[in-house]
């Protein structure tokens, strides 16, 4: 594996470079470097901005309104956008159910959903974990009983990221409870203005309406919304889950996270020094440099394996991402100290310019810690993930 870059990928970085110095409204970029809240009118702004150019779906294939970039150009894209501070492409269209689309649906599903993904005219949300099967996905109780051309949907799903603006929800749902658990699972699209469902919102320790409940009573759902076949859903779960766990690794935003603790490091003061020359301190920033290079290496070592999808080393990046950004958001929390304990909602919410505890840098960054709490668990957690890494690649 050859480890840097080419001509012609240099040129395509600055290509890429030239685009974001151009396209990326500023408020965006102030708000995603604060560590501010966004709306969905940022994520689509964003989003419809990056079509209009024809990327926003780097790794699809050409057919299907992708790039055709090689698996370096979109590492590339990916590191551009994180350094920038772009706003990211929700993954739950684009990088989720899109690939289970165009990998098990039939033509005219393709035909009809890709391109509205593809332009953001639908907001995704994603349907898995439940109460009592989150870890343990397959034991998910949701039941989907036929009637005619329609199932009938009841249950609950929860943790549902973003589901108060969802204009559909892919959902894993049980069409057969006397066969092995695995083998009676369906997977289904389902619009989320079907009479029947309700969203109740999950308000999370950092005070933020991220995550949702999502209750179905006697939904109704045309069987047309089936992807692939019934009783076939775990298999196009596990695909999924596999391009999930990928993008959840997020170095490139680890990398601007990284520049960001430094800077904020030499602005504290410690026995007249800044922060960052405290040795012990340096120290810890240093060797958490030193594992987000190894975990780039790691991450640019899999992509090298282009075509074959995302396999078992998935699970490797996503345990390893997810840590690491929880080491950036304890450190970034640990510099500023006692400026950590005011809690400023209405900064964050973009309806104050300035925070009232006097810093807007250091403002966020305890909701942001708080947050990032579950990265380690969603996308499946981080002890299940080493489970499958000691099954599927150390073979024990």
């Amino acid at each position: 594996m050859d480890l840097h870059y080419t001509a012609g990928e240099t040129a395509f970085r600055d290509t890429v470079r030239a685009f974001l110095d151009s396209h990326l409204p500023a408020d965006l970029q102030r708000k995603v470097r604060q560590h501010l809240r966004l709306t969905k009118d940022d994520y689509v702004r964003w989003h419809k901005i990056v079509a209009q150019q024809g990327w926003a779906a780097p790794a699809w294939p050409v057919e299907y309104g992708g790039t055709g970039w090689t698996a370096v150009q979109r590492h590339i894209w990916e590191d551009e956008c994180a350094r920038a501070a772009t706003p990211p492409i929700l993954p739950f269209g684009v990088n989720m159910v899109a690939p289970v689309i165009m990998a098990f649906a039939n033509a005219e599903q393709k035909a009809y959903y890709l391109p509205r993904i593809l332009n953001c005219d639908d907001w995704w949300c994603q349907g898995y974990s439940e109460p009592g099967a989150g870890s343990d996905l397959a034991s998910l109780k949701t039941t989907a009983e036929r009637d005619g051309d329609h199932y009938i949907v009841n249950g609950q799903k929860t943790w549902t990221t973003l589901g108060q603006h969802a204009d559909m929800i892919f959902c894993l749902v049980r069409t057969d409870s006397t066969v092995r658990k695995q083998e009676g699972i369906s997977f289904l699209l389902i619009d989320m203005k079907t009479p029947g469902i309700t969203v109740r919102p999950i308000i999370m320790l950092d005070e933020e309406h991220e995550v949702n409940e999502v209750f179905f009573d006697n939904v109704r759902v045309p069987v047309s919304n089936l992807v692939g076949q019934e009783n076939k859903g775990w298999t196009y779960a596990k695909y999924l889950l596999g391009h999930e766990r990928t993008g959840i690794a997020a170095v490139g935003r680890s990398q601007r996270e990284l520049t960001f603790l430094k800077q904020l490091a030499m602005r504290q003061n410690k026995r007249g020094a800044p922060l960052l020359h405290d040795p012990a301190f340096a120290a810890k920033v240093a060797h958490l440099e030193i594992e987000l290079m190894a975990l780039e290496m790691t991450v640019l070592r899999v992509i090298s394996e282009e075509g074959k999808g995302p396999g078992p080393q998935a699970s490797m990046l996503k345990v390893r991402g997810s840590e690491l950004q929880q080491q950036l958001t304890e450190l970034m929390v640990e510099a500023i100290g006692p400026q950590a304990l005011p809690f400023d909602p209405d900064f964050l919410d973009g309806s104050a310019p300035h925070s009232s505890a006097g810093d807007d840098l250091a403002a966020p960054l305890a909701a942001y810690y708080f947050n990032y709490r579950k990265t380690s668990i969603y996308g499946g957690s981080n002890e299940i993930q080493k489970n499958i890494i000691t099954q599927m690649i150390l073979g024990l």
